[in-house]
């Protein structure tokens, strides 16, 4: 059983607005994105500080539960939040996320016995793109976050972490779009253009 979080924090700064709510191709860019990982979810939910901005979504919304940790708090809230053993956890701002990925790190994470399923690019890890075994995953990251580290992958040593290989990324999301987190006006564009085109 799986439970998928996407991700509503982050400041937008470059944005200069929530990216989350801002339109994509007609709807809220966070509608896109929880439209494309219902398919594969058991369980849907989004973590969000301000849950009055993302009622319309009708999901269960939760708060930072180790607030002012920034993208590790977020990570705990997630996977603690969560009703299945095991998460999916992906940012509000990927327009092209893939179920399909998702389900083979799921089923990769499973077969394997390990604890997080989790791609690697040139830019490093893609943890908010990434599949986590909540029973072991979720006492790391207390762990980690008890003592005052701040890296979202600070704890992965404690943990039994699949890198996803470069042929299972390509096989699974052949528009090598995955990963691709909108953070620009500019940016926003680009991914409508090749949204409407696919």
């Amino acid at each position: 059983m799986l439970t998928v979080c996407i991700q509503a924090g982050g400041q937008s700064s470059r944005m200069g607005e929530d990216k989350a709510l801002k339109t994509f191709l007609g709807r809220p860019l966070i509608q896109r994105v929880a439209e494309r990982l219902s398919t594969i979810a058991d369980e849907l939910i989004v973590t969000t500080n301000r849950p009055d901005d993302y009622g319309f979504l009708n999901l269960p919304l939760f708060p930072d539960l180790k607030p002012g940790r920034g993208a590790l708090g977020g990570l705990y809230t997630a996977i603690a939040s969560a009703k299945h053993p095991i998460v999916g956890v992906v940012a509000c701002d990927m327009p092209f996320a893939s179920p399909s990925l998702l389900r083979t790190a799921s089923r990769l994470l499973a077969q394997e016995e390990v604890d997080v399923v989790i791609a690697k690019s040139g830019e490093g890890y893609e943890p908010l793109h990434a599949i986590y075994r909540r029973e072991t995953c979720l006492p790391a990251i207390e762990a980690a976050i008890s003592a005052d580290q701040w890296r979202v992958i600070a704890w992965f040593p404690q943990v039994k972490v699949r890198i996803l290989t470069t042929d299972e990324i390509k096989q699974y999301d052949p528009s090598g779009l995955a990963f691709w987190n909108v953070n620009t006006p500019e940016e926003f564009a680009e991914a409508e253009k090749i949204a409407t085109s696919q």
